[in-house]
């Protein structure tokens, strides 16, 4: 699945304050002290890297070498002792003391849309629940103090982005494209002084609105929202999207392409406060010719991933950052007519690092045989609790819909392996 074409109109950053993607401007203060968590913690970001489209796992994180379901896919060693990759992924098994595998994630959802939905959210779609992403939840459990941008940054999301659900609109994942780009709509189409004088302008029209109209006007947050785009829009942080900032032989450790642009804005991003940043590299539908497609994707993700666990280990800020590296599932063991694998939801892996995870492990085992039911069995709810306990974050902690429906932020149990 491709990423889409970026939706911004140029018709100006405020203009577009209420538009999708934007609802991180409405108020937050409430809310923040409602949710913030008081105790000591490690980690303090996630940074998701999100196959879209479902990637095989038998040409990535969980290969089979000499089984009829590899079809003919390489194993490579790693630093890792006992864990292989599929090969193509030679740098990041240079990583993988750092990194460790879940192999046995476990799902009912097939489609992509609700696999999505599952993955992000850690829970079954259900027409009653906008269950909200993990992002979400991780904006809203802790306090983002001295942040003048989006705490919850999508980078080249595809159709389905992650989303703020019951806990509002203000933590969907604000969208951005290729960081090659400038951030749309943040920069004034007129010189400063005009700039401001409609500013002034605007705000005489607006308190002549809301005489008579105080609490229905103050309902809306528009105040606060028009102010939080201002200070975004001239806040240094923002320079923190600009990969270009970084040397030209860090950049190309990255790689040359969107996604490795995107990973490397992530650790950028994280380290002004951001919360949960998702970059997407989409097309893992290998539904024909799995192998060339795989290969081409792996070529973009292998030194991407590598670079960002490396970069963030030399900046000691690996200990403070979780990245998860996973799709909506998997593939099937059997390849079909098209020498493509179907979906395959059964088993499948999903790669996990830094906030104090343990490094260089496996983790649960898929059947060599193709068959649906993996050794240690974890559901996609485990992932997200683990990475919500890594935070310090109660996962257990009820949250409320605005139709008075409770659910816990995640019904998992952390994975004793991973953070013991």
């Amino acid at each position: 699945m491709q990423p889409l074409a970026p939706h911004f109109h140029r018709r100006g950053f405020l203009a577009a304050a209420g538009s999708a993607g934007l609802g991180w401007l409405t108020p937050l203060g409430t809310h923040l002290a409602r949710a913030a968590e008081k105790d000591a913690r490690a980690a303090k970001s996630v940074i998701v890297l999100w196959l879209g489209g479902g990637p095989s796992q038998l040409e990535t994180f969980d290969p089979k070498p000499g089984t009829d379901i590899a079809a003919g896919t390489k194993a490579i060693g790693t630093a890792a002792k006992g864990v292989q990759l599929a090969a193509g992924l030679e740098q990041l098994a240079d990583q993988m003391a750092h990194v460790s595998l879940v192999r046995s994630l476990w799902s009912k959802e097939g489609d992509h849309e609700r696999g999505t939905s599952t993955v992000k959210t850690g829970y079954r779609p259900d027409p009653s629940a906008a269950y909200p992403s993990l992002g979400a939840v991780v904006c809203h459990a802790l306090p983002g103090t001295g942040v003048e941008i989006p705490r919850h940054v999508s980078i080249m999301p595809n159709e389905w982005p992650a989303r703020g659900g019951v806990l509002g609109a203000e933590y969907d994942a604000f969208k951005v494209f290729d960081p090659a780009d400038k951030v749309p709509d943040t920069t004034p189409h007129v010189p400063n002084e005009r700039f401001d004088q409609r500013l002034e302008d605007l705000k005489v029209v607006e308190e002549a609105f809301a005489q008579g109209r105080g609490k229905r006007v103050a309902a809306t947050g528009h105040k606060d929202t028009m102010e939080r785009a201002k200070r975004m829009m001239s806040s240094e942080q923002l320079k923190a999207f600009d990969v270009s900032k970084e040397s030209a032989a860090l950049r190309k450790e990255y790689g040359n392409t969107a996604f490795g642009r995107g990973c490397l804005a992530a650790r950028r991003l994280t380290e002004v406060g951001v919360r949960c940043v998702e970059v997407t590299l989409g097309g893992w539908d290998s539904h024909a010719n799995n192998h060339q497609i795989t290969a081409r994707l792996k070529g973009e993700l292998d030194p991407a991933f590598a670079a960002l666990i490396r970069d963030l280990k030399a900046r000691d800020t690996l200990k403070n950052t979780i990245v998860v590296c996973v799709g909506e599932f998997g593939r099937t063991p059997q390849m079909n007519a098209l020498s493509g694998r179907d979906h395959w939801p059964h088993n499948f892996t999903a790669a996990i690092a830094g906030g104090g995870i343990r490094g260089g492990l496996a983790v649960g085992e898929s059947d060599p045989n193709g068959g649906k039911e993996p050794k240690d069995k974890h559901l996609v709810a485990d992932l997200h609790a683990t990475v919500l306990s890594a935070l310090g974050i109660d996962h257990t902690k009820t949250l409320r819909s605005p139709a008075g429906r409770t659910f816990p932020r995640s019904e998992g149990t952390p994975i004793k392996e991973l953070i013991g």
